[in-house]
């Protein structure tokens, strides 16, 4: 299974963008989205923008993913019997 990750543009060059989500920029293609701006929330997978998100939809999914991040850590530390 496969996960397409909401990734903000924040640097464009050609077809070429540079996203960030969580602190963390990677370089991604816009072969897929040539209307995607800078500011525009993307779907990336495999390196590639697939689909330009609304950015309220972005947002709200990448909160999704915090949250199951924090469960994931706090399940992790009650195995360790840290908690």
């Amino acid at each position: 299974m496969c996960l397409g990750i909401p990734t903000r543009i924040v640097k464009i060059e050609g077809e070429t963008a540079i996203g960030e989500v969580g602190g963390v920029e990677r370089e991604i293609s816009l072969v897929m989205t040539p209307g995607a701006k800078v500011g525009d929330y993307v779907i990336v997978h495999a390196g590639f923008a697939i689909q330009i998100l609304n950015p309220e939809e972005a947002r709200g999914t990448l909160r999704i993913f915090e949250e199951m991040a924090e469960r994931v850590s706090e399940r992790r530390r009650r195995v360790k019997g840290d908690v």
